[in-house]
């Protein structure tokens, strides 16, 4: 069955029925037209069954009228009734009904171990120490060995730690596996700290972020991987902890449901309608149908019906594949919701789409919020996630974007979702993102060290210099080097 508007229609036009005529019935400025045959076949059924054939519900069961016709072509006026009956049954059937079905989950809130899983080791338990970064590898070097964490970072564990520290950017995870049907981006964090990418030089523009930015590991959070709304609220109480510090708050997913919890996290410090969201992802993520409070398709809509951001201040990245249709375009448009899908980019180009998203970021000097599914990459490039769609950015489309936004924009935080390690036979999927994360890591870098001009890149990676007459004159000759593929010379007789 197909994704359609749960707006009601209006009937703004009654069933014309007979031989030779069609029925009609106008919505919204759209027009159903039941053919003559069938408005004939169907005349003597009850006034609201043929209503509701011409309905939105009734439409549903269709991508498009002229399918549904043709189901009634052999079909008697009794038959048709059953099916239409049969339809209706179904409707009714999908509904909530009281007594029967249970409409939450219930807890035991009289067990004692009601919220062991977010409760925190009290201070006391462990040994004094002085507020900040803690170090935890023994070696000078903390890249070949010790305990892996994000970008080689030292760990933090309080908002003291990250107070007394200075620290710029905490990177914390979010093993959240519940809101999608698909699992394993609860192994996102994990992976990412095992792999490399999120540390060391950007060659692009020659800024080292650990090197400029006070970076820390600030753990995971707990999550209650048997609901995802439980959750919620923990997620969001820890982003806002970390933001209440002056740090910024990455956070590694988890699926996407974190988008939501993490926004408003974001906007009980900043405010809410603040900030802007720039949104990457292949899907957009606003479905506010279903049975469940958040999913990992519904965290857009979430924020924008709560008021934590405002619509227009969302900007889409990457749109494609089967979802959404029409009504998810016109949502984004009735909400003032941006969007880039890919068919913009196969009609102008990926560097014109870029620089309009761009552009649009840095309208009104906002603080802005990234939020990065991977699959708004290539599968090719990304294999490991839930929802896979082909056609999707290359690494070399992503990074420069990334980068960029971070660089040219004030950053409240930053998060990268839908890592699911074991469904990539390869190490691509951690070490993607990764260096997804380093691109932003080092946009925020350039902004601290005053690098403000847009698209900046570093010439001495962008040009070699060899017709700079500077360069030439301050060339030397290198020291010969011994020719280590000739024999040597034979040993002179001792007299």
């Amino acid at each position: 069955m197909s994704m359609r508007s749960t707006t009601a229609l209006s009937l703004i036009a009654g069933l014309l029925l007979g031989a030779g005529t069609a029925a009609v019935i106008a919505a919204e400025g759209d027009k159903v037209e039941m053919p003559a045959w069938l408005a004939e076949k169907t005349a003597s059924l009850p006034k609201a069954k043929r209503e509701f054939l011409l309905s939105d519900d009734g439409q549903g069961f269709a991508s498009r009228p002229e399918l549904l016709w043709k189901r009634f072509e052999n079909k008697s006026p009794a038959q048709i009734e059953a099916y239409i009956d049969g339809m209706m049954d179904v409707l009714a059937a999908k509904k909530y009904q009281p007594g029967k079905d249970m409409a939450a989950i219930p807890l035991d809130t009289s067990d004692a171990d009601f919220n062991e899983w977010k409760t925190r080791r009290p201070q006391a338990w462990n040994p004094a120490r002085e507020p900040g970064p803690i170090q935890i590898n023994r070696y000078v070097s903390n890249w070949n060995a010790g305990i892996k964490t994000f970008a080689g970072a030292p760990i933090a564990l309080t908002p003291e730690d990250l107070k007394a520290g200075k620290v710029d950017v905490a990177i914390v995870g979010a093993p959240l596996d519940m809101g999608s049907g698909f699992r394993g981006a609860k192994d996102g964090p994990a992976y990412m700290r095992m792999t490399s990418g999120m540390g060391g030089i950007d060659m692009y523009t020659m800024v080292n972020p650990s090197a400029e930015l006070n970076i820390v590991d600030y753990g995971d959070i707990a999550v209650d991987n048997m609901s995802t709304e439980r959750t919620m609220g923990h997620v969001r109480e820890m982003v806002a902890e970390i933001a209440r510090t002056g740090a910024i708050p990455f956070i590694v997913g988890g699926d996407h449901s974190l988008e939501y919890s993490d926004i408003a996290g974001l906007a009980d410090v900043h405010g809410k309608g603040s900030f802007g969201v720039v949104h990457f992802d292949s899907h957009y993520d606003a479905g506010k149908g279903g049975e469940h409070f958040i999913t990992h398709g519904a965290p857009v809509y979430r924020a924008v019906k709560e008021g934590h951001v405002l619509g227009k201040n969302y900007i889409q990245v990457g749109l494609r594949g089967a979802w959404p249709g029409p009504e998810g375009f016109e949502w984004m448009r009735a909400n003032g919701v941006r969007y880039h899908a890919m068919p913009e980019v196969e009609k102008s180009g990926w560097p014109a789409v870029m620089e309009r998203a761009l552009k649009e970021a840095r309208e009104g000097g906002k603080k802005l919020y990234i939020s990065f599914d991977v699959d708004v990459l290539d599968p090719a490039y990304i294999g490991g996630t839930g929802t896979p769609v082909p056609g999707g950015l290359t690494m070399r489309e992503a990074l420069p974007i990334v980068r960029r936004l971070c660089a040219e924009n004030e950053i409240i935080g930053f998060e990268i979702v839908e890592v699911a390690p074991r469904l990539d036979n390869s190490y691509r999927t951690p070490l993607n993102a990764n260096y997804i994360m380093h691109a932003c890591l080092t946009g925020v870098a350039m902004r601290k060290k005053g690098i403000r001009q847009v698209g900046y890149l570093a010439d001495l990676t962008t040009e070699h210099g060899a017709d700079d007459p500077k360069v030439i004159k301050a060339q030397k000759p290198e020291k010969p080097v011994a020719d280590l593929t000739r024999a040597p010379p034979e040993p002179k007789e001792r007299r």
